[in-house]
């Protein structure tokens, strides 16, 4: 019996923990993760923004408090009893002090193992701009900022938001109805759009048939499209319209592109086929899944197997291709770096209590969209459609924009969108926003965008 004993102690502990430890009705691995406290987490300037707070009284002795929850909560998410999200998920063994270098540092300095901080990419005054002006828009939408020169994500701000401090109850009854709740909440405010949300990308996505056209060596922005006030969609009895002439139906591509004339780019499409704009678009990011930064992210989809008439719908982000507000920041920084889209990232730095760091980012080439001087066409091309004004030029700055935000459409006509980098000729920031179903306030997206492309160069 002794021996029997022996051996099944021994097959519980060694083959059995990992099963017991995610049993729901084992108090200990929770009771380990709020014993002590965690790192916190840090803006980029250093402001904390997820910290840990004495309960004074047991089983659970610290409690984690988040300032502005609402404003950060896209990026820290949150640990409760239920689980964690958001960067508390992503970065646990850091922020526990798990992680094996915390460990190996802690036996070295003086035995005592506790989380380290982590600090983000986040610019605080980015990620207020950027929050502040899609609640004032008073629909749902995202803002994703992206430095092009290095990937790091300046902002990520997902509206309705949640308040993560409301989950961090160790009341169990209240912490189910509290979740019941935001998850029930209209906006579905626990929804990350800006990483999650998928959305038709309409004449955004002409940035990607601009980039597949110019990428063929068959056209260049002087090239004359031909663009008929309407085209028939081959074998079918549908047209597409450009709801309005576009110069006398012969423009140069150039043109084409800033009158956003849907006709020249369906016919570019069907010249092209799908196969050169799927490699297009796939260089610029789409179809890739495995995209962490380091919360994991929803691919931006272009369709495969299409006939000509949905190849010329996919042109013009009309038919089964869907984005990313991630996506619509990483098109304009990759267009912005030259052609080189660098791997976006949320965490600059890891570092222990006592100031020492134990990783920092390393900003890495994550694709290449073009060449050099294709980019600087396309650049080029974007610059024209601020030119004549309108909610996202900037006084004494050039913007470089592309936006979708016709009110009717076959598919696009729910949504508002808009990708754009800044200063157009020495890029800072590169950014993507979304706004949905926002009707007579469509063109409120490029307000966003100017709003957030302001804040970065402040």
């Amino acid at each position: 019996m002794l021996f029997v004993l022996l051996a099944h102690v021994t097959l519980l502990q060694a083959f059995g923990s990992h099963r017991l430890n995610a049993d729901q009705r084992n108090e200990r691995p929770l009771i380990a993760r709020f014993e002590r406290p965690r790192g916190d987490i840090l803006t980029y300037e250093g402001t904390p923004v997820a910290g840990s707070r004495p309960t004074g009284e047991g089983p659970y002795l610290y409690r984690r408090v988040y300032r502005h929850g609402r404003l950060y909560a896209p990026v820290t998410g949150h640990v409760s009893l239920a689980g964690s999200t958001g960067i508390e998920r992503a970065q646990d063994a850091v922020l526990s002090g798990r992680d094996a270098k915390i460990r190996v540092q802690s036996l070295v300095r003086d035995g005592v193992v506790e989380g380290a901080d982590v600090r983000l990419t986040i610019s605080e005054r980015v990620q207020w701009a950027a929050y502040q002006s899609l609640k004032a828009t008073g629909v749902p939408g995202a803002a994703v900022a992206i430095s092009p020169a290095t990937g790091a994500i300046l902002a990520l701000v997902s509206y309705p938001a949640y308040d993560p401090n409301a989950l961090t109850t160790f009341d169990r009854d209240r912490l189910a109805e509290t979740a019941q709740q935001i998850r029930q909440a209209p906006g579905g405010p626990m929804v990350n759009r800006a990483l999650h949300g998928l959305y038709p990308p309409g004449a955004t996505f002409k940035l990607v048939t601009t980039a597949a056209a110019l990428s063929s060596g068959e056209y260049a922005p002087s090239t004359v499209v031909e663009a008929p006030a309407r085209l028939r969609l081959p074998g079918t009895p549908m047209y597409v319209d450009n709801g309005r002439p576009c110069a006398q139906e012969r423009p140069t591509l150039a043109y084409a592109f800033m009158a956003s004339c849907d006709t020249a780019f369906a016919g570019i499409g069907l010249q092209l086929g799908q196969d050169l704009l799927r490699d297009q678009a796939e260089a610029f990011g789409f179809n890739a899944s495995g995209l962490t930064i380091p919360l994991g992210t929803t691919p931006s989809v272009f369709p495969a197997g299409m006939d000509r008439a949905r190849t010329a719908l996919a042109a013009i982000g009309r038919h089964d291709d869907r984005v990313t507000p991630l996506m619509l920041a990483m098109l304009s920084a990759a267009v912005a770096n030259n052609g080189v889209l660098m791997r976006p990232y949320l965490v600059e730095e890891e570092r222990l209590a006592d100031g020492s760091v134990i990783g920092r980012a390393d900003p890495a080439p994550y694709r290449t969209a073009l060449s050099p001087v294709l980019a600087r066409y396309l650049a080029a091309m974007m610059t024209t459609v601020t030119h004549a004004g309108g909610p996202a030029s900037i006084p004494g700055v050039e913007v470089a924009a592309k936006s979708d935000t016709s009110e009717k459409g076959l598919v696009t006509g729910d949504h508002a969108l808009m990708t754009a980098f800044a200063p157009a000729d020495a890029p800072e920031v590169a950014v993507g926003v979304v706004l949905e179903n926002p009707g007579r306030r469509a063109d409120a997206v490029a307000g966003v965008a100017r709003a957030v492309i302001e804040a970065a160069l402040a």
